[in-house]
C-alpha cells in the first residue's frame, strides 16, 4: 500500500490520505470542492463545486500518473438530490465513454457544508 498526495489538491482534513495505491488500483478519498489556492469552496453553487471536486480528483490522479479515463468507479455524495441534474451536467463534461460505473446519493450533511463530494477508483494500466 502506498499513500499518494499532491499540493495541487486540498490536503486531507483528517486522519486519511488523499489517495492510496494498492494492487494496481488507486483509491481516491472523497474530494470536497475546496480550491487549494484559496482554501475556500469554489463559487457557482453545485455546478462550480462539482467542477472543483473533479478537478481536485484529476490532480491527485495526475500525481499517480493517471487520467480521468483511468477511472473505473465514482461515488457522488450530494447534500440535496435536487442538485443531481446540475451535478450530472458538469460531470458529463469530464468523462467520456466508456463511462465509469457510478453511484450517487443524497446525504444529510457533508463536511464543511459542501454541496457535493466525489470519490473515485482508478485502475493502473
Amino acid at each position: 500500500m502506498k499513500a499518494l498526495s499532491t499540493t495541487k489538491a486540498p490536503a486531507a482534513i483528517g486522519p486519511y490520505s488523499q489517495a492510496i495505491e494498492a494492487n494496481g488500483f488507486v483509491y481516491l478519498s472523497g474530494q470536497l470542492p475546496i480550491d487549494p489556492a484559496t482554501g475556500a469552496f469554489a463559487p457557482g453553487g453545485v455546478k462550480g463545486q462539482t467542477r472543483q471536486s473533479i478537478t481536485n480528483a484529476k490532480e491527485i490522479l495526475a500525481a499517480a500518473g493517471l487520467e480521468l479515463s483511468d477511472v473505473v468507479k465514482t461515488t457522488v455524495l450530494l447534500a440535496d438530490i435536487a442538485d443531481f441534474g446540475a451535478m450530472n451536467e458538469v460531470y458529463a463534461e469530464f468523462f467520456a465513454e466508456p463511462y465509469p460505473a457510478r453511484s450517487a446519493f443524497a446525504v444529510k450533511d457533508l463536511p464543511k457544508g459542501a454541496l457535493v463530494e466525489i470519490e473515485m477508483v482508478a485502475a493502473k494500466k
